[in-house]
């Protein structure tokens, strides 16, 4: 029997067309060979969610972090690495029908279950990023959030770098994580900070979250000229977070 492309079966009605397919939404930004790496372990993606969303609603997560980061109406936020929609949907309902959520991952799958999720949610766009690159418009988001994924981004410097270029004068970022090592699916408060800084962003507060959900730490995304260039940044040196001593 002759195989059809997905695309071909879908024109030929063997397969529903999808409402919109995740693209990219702004031009690339500066690519990953540019930017050292990281001198810690990178976590494996293994699940697009942190925890049952029940339990998540009982402690009012979503609602915690939009307060801390002044999420409201009218406000385009950023979902940086979606996973299963849990963060997304529920922010497309604070910001309103004025305000947009752009709902962010690498992962095929992922991005198929975000699809399907918000269809019809009319201010939610799916967007496909790289692992080093949100592939945002530039200068759009007032608030961006990366919940419970940032020691899996595999150049989080070249993310960093490109995610600035997206954020609007005094946009906010947020990084939800564990206090734990990056092999063990956390961020160490202490290498957050040194490599937030290390590509130019500056801190502005730091709060444990109720209910054991983790920390968010909040940071003002660098504006074009603050940004240092690739070759001048420096990986943040911490053996705590490592395990297993790295060749020099």
């Amino acid at each position: 029997m002759m195989r059809f492309a997905p695309l071909a079966a879908a024109l030929l009605g063997l397969l529903p067309v999808p409402a919109h397919a995740a693209e990219p939404l702004g031009p690339p930004g500066l690519p990953a060979a540019a930017f050292p790496k990281p001198d810690r372990p990178v976590a494996e993606i293994i699940a697009p969610l942190w925890a049952q969303e029940g339990q998540r609603d009982r402690v009012d997560e979503v609602g915690q972090v939009a307060r801390l980061m002044g999420i409201g109406p009218g406000q385009t936020v950023a979902d940086i690495g979606a996973g299963s929609g849990y963060y997304t949907v529920r922010l497309a309902t604070r910001v309103g029908p004025q305000g947009r959520v752009l709902a962010e991952d690498v992962t095929p799958d992922y991005l198929a279950g975000l699809e399907r999720r918000v269809a019809t949610l009319p201010n939610v766009t799916v967007v496909r990023g790289e692992a080093h690159d949100p592939r945002l418009p530039p200068v759009s988001v007032d608030a961006a959030v990366l919940v419970h994924m940032y020691h899996e981004i595999t150049q989080p410097f070249g993310l960093l770098h490109n995610l600035a270029a997206a954020m609007k004068p005094g946009g906010r970022v947020g990084i939800v994580d564990a206090d734990a090592i990056p092999s063990r699916h956390g961020t160490p408060p202490a290498l957050l900070r040194c490599e937030l800084a290390a590509a130019g962003y500056r801190e502005t507060g730091l709060q444990v979250l109720d209910g054991g959900v983790g920390y968010l730490a909040i940071f003002a995304a660098p504006a074009a000229a603050d940004r240092p260039e690739p070759a001048a940044i420096r990986p943040c040196r911490d053996t705590a977070t490592r395990t297993a001593p790295t060749p020099r």
